[in-house]
């Protein structure tokens, strides 16, 4: 597969502070260096601190958003640009749109270096690394419905393992340090009480969405344990809604919805005539399932908090875990009503037979993620849903 540079990449330069400032790239012909070695390189540079010109390099921070153009990883990107760092966009587009891309740049004012490639395509990755240098990436690269998973086991074991194979080993071969990984509440199977912490066991996973992500994680750890330098962090977050404040980026499906917020919103602005709630007679208070749904934006700052960690040596192991959630169970019945009420909008819905894979309730304790982490949500849902709902009525230019 040919690697192709989308026309927001502006030759690569991003605007920084009023300054422009060029994305550090690899020079041709320079021969790759071992992991180890690249950390003793660091640490001769540190020592030369005092070097104005050291001071710099050791500053500039860049991060590799491997499905940045999607729903968490423009957001993601937003909140990386905010926070100081450097950032380089990969993504296939089977999900996504470059259009979230360039609202990132609209919000950021940055210019964001963006190539069309598969993580999937290990030729195509590879030219990704051989043009860039960055210490860290977020994996975002991967199909993320239950029920689809349900129905298209092997699209998914296909796509989320190999994609994330493939960074590992070329986070490797290129000495590169730092993975957040993308997982989910999912790989807790149906627990046995709530909520969830961290050392809540893994049970078998109700879809081969969840199973991908337990898999994942287990890639992760083994890999952290075998590979010297190598640190990751996987945060296991719950239901993420909502949009960025400006109503530039949001949650953009390709087709039918496959999550329920984004349905809510289309049946509100008259795009989908009915939406279906799966299952009425859940052993629940209202007899839908129970979900931790988190702001995205919440939620991309706890990747930023992910690399934070990592870039400024306070791991305390090299693979570790975070729940990121707000602590509060929601019903699909109470959220449905909810956004009713926040936007002063009626929706047609129905119940409909239960849907396969789906969990009956589950929401996180956020303590360690809060405590050790330095992360906190802090959004309400209100804010959240009118936020969703301000993204819908941009899209559709409903006034």
């Amino acid at each position: 597969m040919e690697v192709r540079t989308r026309k927001i990449k502006a030759e690569d330069y991003q605007i920084r502070g009023g300054r422009m400032k060029k994305c550090k790239k690899n020079r041709k012909n320079v021969k790759k260096i071992t992991l180890a070695n690249q950390l003793s390189l660091k640490k001769l540079l540190s020592l030369s601190s005092n070097s104005e010109n050291n001071s710099q390099i050791m500053k500039k921070e860049c991060v590799l958003v491997c499905g940045g153009a999607g729903y968490i990883g423009s957001h993601t990107t937003v909140e990386l640009i905010n926070a100081g760092y450097d950032v380089v966009v990969v993504d296939n587009f089977s999900n996504s749109d470059i259009s979230a891309v360039e609202n990132v740049r609209k919000i950021t004012g940055a210019e964001i270096p963006c190539i069309e490639a598969d993580c999937c395509d290990m030729e195509a990755f590879r030219k990704v690394f051989e043009k860039y240098d960055f210490n860290s990436a977020i994996h975002f690269a991967a199909s993320k419905a239950v029920g689809e998973s349900v129905q298209k086991p092997m699209m998914y074991y296909r796509n989320n393992l190999t994609s994330l194979m493939n960074l590992i080993d070329l986070m490797r071969e290129f000495g590169r340090q730092n993975i957040v990984f993308s997982s989910s509440c999912t790989v807790y199977g149906e627990p046995d009480k709530q909520p969830v912490t961290e050392l809540t066991p893994r049970k078998p996973a109700t879809s081969p969405y969840g199973n991908t992500k337990q898999i994942s994680e287990d890639f992760l750890r083994d890999s952290v344990a075998a590979y010297e330098g190598l640190k990751s962090i996987a945060l296991r977050y719950f239901n993420p809604i909502g949009a960025h404040p400006s109503a530039l980026i949001g949650e953009l499906p390709r087709g039918v919805p496959q999550n329920l917020v984004p349905y809510v919103t289309q049946t509100a602005a008259g795009i989908r005539e009915c939406l279906s709630i799966f299952g009425d007679d859940y052993n629940t208070p209202d007899g839908s399932c129970i979900r931790d749904y988190i702001d995205v934006t919440d939620l991309a700052k706890a990747h930023v908090a992910a690399i934070n960690r990592m870039v400024e040596g306070k791991s305390e192991e090299r693979y570790e875990v975070f729940n990121v959630g707000t602590g509060r169970g929601v019903s699909v019945l109470e959220l449905v009503n909810k956004f009713q009420e926040v936007n002063n909008v009626k929706l047609n819905y129905k119940i409909a037979p239960r849907r396969a894979g789906d969990i009956i309730a589950i929401w996180a304790d956020p303590t360690r993620a809060n405590t050790v982490l330095g992360w906190k949500a802090e959004r309400t849902i209100e804010e959240t849903l009118a936020s969703a709902w301000a993204w819908e009525k941009h899209l559709r230019g409903i006034k």
